[in-house]
C-alpha cells in the first residue's frame, strides 16, 4: 500500500521532461531562464494548512500542510517544507482549515442506497438514534415508548386515510406487535410496520384489505410463504414477507419516494464525511442502475460510488454457462461518479444476524435453525469459477458455521490453484472462533466487519437465542487486530447508520445499549479503527493506490473534522463535528439544514398500488428463496420498482 516513492519518481521525471522540452525549443536561453519558463507553465498549487493532518501513511503519519494540484496531492509536510519545495511554481496558501483536523477521506465500504432510500423516507421509530442532517430522531427501546411514537405519527397525518409506513420496529426491544395492536392505533388508516431487520412486515386490518393480503392470495403461494405468514396477526416474515412485498412493494417503492430517498442518502453520506462509497452485491438491473446513476452519478455528487456485482444471482442463471463473460457485461453500467469495480464479486454464505438466521456451529439455545443463502454446491461451483478467473471474492457471512464453510472453500481452492494477494473477504463477520481467525490469517483472507452488531445486539442475544458467551464475543475484531489481518468497518446501511466516526466508536468501545462493555478483549485501537474507514477500506476495494491516505500522487480526498479522533475522549469519538470534505480537490462544506422540531424524513406514501396484481421478479436476474440480508431484500424491492414502472 506504499506508493509514495514511485509516484514521486513519476513527478520528478515529468518535471525533467518539461525542462528538456524547453531546452530543445530555446537553445540560446540560460539555464535559469529555462527553469523559470518551465515552472511558469506548471499548474497552480494550493497548500492547505491544518491544526493537524492525519495521513494514514506510516512513513509520515502526521503533518500540518498538504499541497494539491487539481484533483491530486502533490506533497505533504510542514508549510515551510512545502513552500520551499514549490520553488518557482506558483502557489497559494489556504488557511481555511488552520484550526481543524484533516484526515484521509472517509470511505463507506458497504451500504445499500436503494434500500436506504426506502427506509429513510418512512416514519423512523427505531432502536437507535438516527442522526440526520435535519436533526436526530431519538431511539425507543420499550413497548410503551414505541406505541406512543406510533400514535404520535398517526396523529401527525392529516388525511385519516393516508398510509402510515414506519420502519425500525424490533420484537426483542418492543415485544410482540400484532394486527390487533395496529387496529387500535387506527381503524381507518392503512398501517404498515417494517421490521428493523427489513425481513418482516406487520399490517393492520385496513392495510391487509386494501392491498389484497387475503387467505385466497396466500393459498396460491408456495409452502414456505404460507408457513411464514400469520394472517390473524397480520405478520409476514421471510418468504411470507416476500409474498407480501409483491403486493405492498408498489406503495413503498414509488419513483418519487425512491428519487427523494436516493438524494437524501447522498446528503446523509456527505454530512458524515464520506468521500467514497460502495455497494457489494446490489441488484442486476440496467434500468434501476440508470436510476441510481441519475442521482449518484452526476458531477455534483460529493463522492464516488462503486458497485460490486451480485455473484449469487449471476450463478443462479449462468453457473453452467459463461459466468465470467456475463459478469463482465455489467462493468460498463456505471456513469459519471458511479462505476463497477472489475474482477470483484460478492457471494453469500449464511443468513441475517438481525433475524438470527446465521448458521452457528453450536446451534441456537431455543433450537431453531439458521439458513444458507446459497445452495452449498452452487456456492462451491461459483467460488471456484471466480477464483480461477482471478476475482477477489467477498462473502456475506454472519455465523461461525457460515465462516467455516467459506474457509473450507478458500482452503480447497488455495491448495488446488494457489493465488497471491487474493483478498478474499469475510463481510459482516458476526460470529467466529479464535481458530477461524488464525485460519483467515494463514489463508490470506481479510475482514470487513459491522461493529454496530455489538452495540445493538449483544445484550438481547445474551438473553435470547445465542447466550452471553457467544454474544459478548461477536465481531471479534480484537483477535483480528492481534493476528495482523487487514480489516475494514462498514454499516450495511440501513442495518447500521453509515457514519464512519460512529462505526469507529463502536469498534473501539464495544459498549452496548445498556452501557456495559461486551468482550473487552475484542476492542481495537483507535488507529486501526480509523484505518478501517480509510486506508484499509480502500485496500478491501483494491483502491489503495488512489485513495485511503494522504500521500503524493493520490486523489485529494480529505474529511475535515473539528476534533482529533485519535486524542478526543474515547467515548466522544462518535460526537466529533464534521465541517465537510475535500473531494478530488473540490472544497465541499456540509450544507447547514434548518433544524425542525419534527426531524423525520418521512415522505407521504400514495396509498393506492399501481397494479392490483402481485409483482414478480421480472427484469431482475434470478429469484431469492431466502431473505437473509439487506442485499437480498434490496434486490426484491428493486424488482418491485422495476415491474411497476414497466
Amino acid at each position: 500500500m506504499k506508493t509514495g516513492t514511485a509516484i514521486r519518481s513519476i513527478i520528478v521525471t515529468s518535471l525533467l521532461l518539461v525542462i528538456l522540452a524547453g531546452m530543445a525549443m530555446a537553445e540560446s536561453m540560460t539555464l535559469q531562464d529555462m527553469g523559470v519558463k518551465a515552472f511558469k507553465s506548471l499548474p497552480k498549487v494550493t497548500i492547505y494548512t491544518a491544526k493537524k493532518i492525519i495521513t494514514m501513511n506510516p512513513d509520515k503519519p502526521t503533518a500540518n500542510a498538504v499541497a494539491v494540484v487539481g484533483d491530486r496531492i502533490l506533497a505533504v509536510g510542514s508549510l515551510k517544507e512545502l513552500e520551499q519545495a514549490a520553488g518557482g511554481q506558483t502557489y497559494t496558501v489556504n488557511k481555511m482549515f488552520a484550526d481543524k483536523i484533516i484526515t484521509a477521506g472517509f470511505i463507506s465500504q458497504h451500504l445499500h442506497p436503494f434500500l436506504s432510500a426506502a427506509t429513510m423516507t418512512s416514519e423512523i421509530i427505531s432502536i437507535e438514534d438516527w442522526v440526520l442532517p435535519s436533526g436526530t430522531i431519538p431511539a425507543v427501546r420499550d413497548r410503551n415508548g414505541y406505541l406512543n411514537r406510533l400514535r404520535e405519527a398517526n396523529a401527525n397525518l392529516k388525511d385519516p386515510n393516508e398510509l402510515l409506513l414506519t420502519w425500525g420496529f424490533h420484537h426483542y426491544f418492543h415485544n410482540k406487535l400484532t394486527r390487533a395492536d395496529l387496529d387500535k392505533i387506527s381503524s381507518t388508516r392503512p398501517i404498515i410496520v417494517w421490521h428493523r431487520s427489513c425481513h418482516e412486515f406487520i399490517l393492520n386490518s385496513v392495510a391487509m384489505k386494501k392491498y389484497g393480503l387475503t387467505r385466497k392470495f396466500f393459498t396460491k403461494q408456495d409452502k414456505s410463504a404460507q408457513e411464514q405468514s400469520n394472517l390473524e396477526e397480520g405478520h409476514f416474515w421471510e418468504q411470507g414477507a416476500m409474498a407480501a412485498l409483491s403486493l405492498i412493494g408498489s406503495v413503498i417503492a414509488r419513483p418519487e419516494r425512491m428519487q427523494e430517498g436516493l438524494k437524501f442518502t447522498e446528503n446523509y453520506l456527505h454530512a458524515n464525511g464520506v468521500t467514497l462509497a460502495s455497494e457489494p452485491g446490489g441488484f442486476l438491473s440496467k434500468p434501476l442502475q440508470d436510476m441510481e446513476n441519475a442521482v449518484l452519478g452526476d458531477a455534483d455528487t460529493p463522492f464516488r460510488f462503486y458497485f460490486i456485482p451480485d455473484g449469487k444471482t449471476l450463478a443462479d442463471n449462468y453457473i453452467d454457462g459463461d459466468l465470467i463473460g456475463e459478469t463482465e457485461k455489467i462493468l460498463d453500467w456505471g456513469e459519471g461518479m458511479t462505476s463497477f469495480l472489475p474482477k470483484q464479486i460478492k457471494l453469500f454464505a449464511d443468513g441475517a444476524i438481525y433475524s438470527q438466521a446465521m448458521q452457528l456451529k453450536d446451534g441456537y439455545l431455543d433450537g431453531h435453525k439458521g439458513e444458507w443463502m446459497m445452495d452449498l454446491d452452487l456456492f462451491a461451483k461459483a467460488f471456484r469459477k471466480y477464483w480461477d478467473a482471478g476475482y477477489q471474492i467477498v462473502i456475506h457471512q454472519n455465523g461461525d458455521a457460515g465462516l467455516e464453510m467459506v474457509l473450507a472453500n478458500l482452503e480447497a481452492n488455495m491448495r488446488r490453484n494457489p493465488r497471491y494477494d487474493h483478498r478474499t473477504t469475510a463481510i459482516h463477520f458476526g460470529f467466529s472462533t479464535k481458530d477461524q481467525v488464525q485460519r483467515i490469517k494463514k489463508l490470506g483472507g481479510i475482514v470487513s466487519a459491522n461493529p454496530y452488531y455489538v452495540m445493538a445486539l449483544a445484550d438481547k442475544y445474551s438473553e435470547s437465542g445465542v447466550g452471553p458467551e457467544r454474544a459478548n464475543e461477536m465481531v471479534r475484531l480484537g483477535d483480528v487486530e492481534r493476528a495482523g489481518i487487514s480489516f475494514s468497518l462498514h454499516s450495511d446501511m440501513p442495518m447500521a447508520p453509515a457514519q464512519p466516526l460512529f462505526l469507529m466508536h463502536c469498534a473501539v468501545n464495544r459498549t452496548t445499549f445498556s452501557g456495559r462493555v461486551a468482550g473487552r478483549k475484542q476492542r481495537v485501537s483507535r488507529e486501526n479503527a480509523l484505518k478501517g474507514v480509510t486506508i484499509e477500506a480502500a485496500y478491501s476495494l483494491r483502491l489503495e493506490n488512489e485513495v485511503g491516505s494522504i500521500e503524493p500522487g493520490k486523489l485529494a480526498n480529505f474529511t475535515i473534522l473539528e476534533e482529533n479522533p485519535l486524542t478526543v475522549k474515547v467515548n466522544k469519538i462518535k460526537d466529533i463535528k464534521i465541517w465537510g470534505t475535500v473531494h478530488e480537490g473540490r472544497i465541499l462544506p456540509i450544507k447547514k439544514q434548518k433544524r425542525t422540531k419534527k426531524v423525520s424524513h418521512y415522505t407521504p406514501v400514495n396509498q393506492s398500488p399501481k397494479k392490483s396484481t402481485a409483482i414478480s421478479d421480472t427484469g431482475i436476474h434470478g429469484h431469492d428463496h431466502h431473505i437473509g440480508c439487506a442485499c437480498t431484500l434490496n434486490r426484491r424491492l428493486a424488482a418491485v420498482f422495476l415491474k411497476m414502472n414497466q
